[in-house]
């Protein structure tokens, strides 16, 4: 079910359900790399309003990167535990996993914000943006992450998701906005005419586009 042409198309859709904090000095939009970067974008466009991002990383099962068995976010480390004792992850690969991820997530940050530092959050309202929810796990890392930040209101914004998904993690935020909830839900990239992958020059262009809007 194509419903986006692209991730700037679902931004621009998503703008028009957050219009209520265009303009408001206490408002940043925070997104999620790569591809949420994109969507952030266009929201911050629209709606005037700083651009940043945070770089959750997810757990990788071994023999399997597609499989998440938890996510990163700053000093939150989130952990699917019975997804860990039912594949059998010994307590050395999942230290080592972690480390590994939140060295690449470090490693992305200073690449992306290009030595600039990040916008203040204490306090701010965040819009925090994603191209798209699956299981959610780097979502509710991310939101932790935040909520460790002491900011005023969180409120999530995604173009699509699981309806599982989609009502589990309101209870984790301000507000969850999101205008397409499926049951029967395969991948993100699904309800996309065109979803690509979104290069880190990219990610780096928008960030030095927006981020002093």
């Amino acid at each position: 079910m194509r419903v986006y042409r692209d991730r700037r198309e679902a931004g621009e859709k998503l703008s028009l359900l957050l219009t209520i904090y265009k303009d408001k000095k206490e408002c940043i939009v925070i997104g999620l790399p790569r591809g949420g970067v994109v969507v952030a974008a266009a929201v911050a466009n629209l709606l005037h309003l700083p651009l940043d991002l945070i770089a959750p990383r997810k757990l990788q099962a071994p023999f399997n990167p597609e499989l998440a068995i938890g996510a990163i976010a700053g000093d939150v480390v989130l952990l699917h535990k019975e997804m860990i004792e039912e594949i059998g992850v010994s307590p050395s690969y999942l230290k080592k996993e972690i480390q590994k991820q939140k060295t690449e997530a470090e490693h992305r940050l200073l690449l992306y914000r290009k030595g600039r530092k990040e916008i203040q959050w204490k306090n701010r309202v965040v819009l925090l943006i994603d191209d798209g929810i699956a299981t959610g796990a780097t979502m509710e890392a991310s939101i932790s992450f935040l909520k460790k930040q002491h900011v005023k209101k969180i409120v999530a914004a995604v173009p699509v998701a699981p309806l599982d998904t989609f009502i589990k993690m309101q209870k984790s935020v301000d507000a969850l906005i999101c205008p397409v909830t499926v049951r029967d839900f395969f991948s993100v990239s699904e309800f996309y005419e065109i979803f690509d992958q979104t290069s880190d020059a990219e990610v780096i262009s928008l960030l030095e586009r927006y981020s002093r809007f």
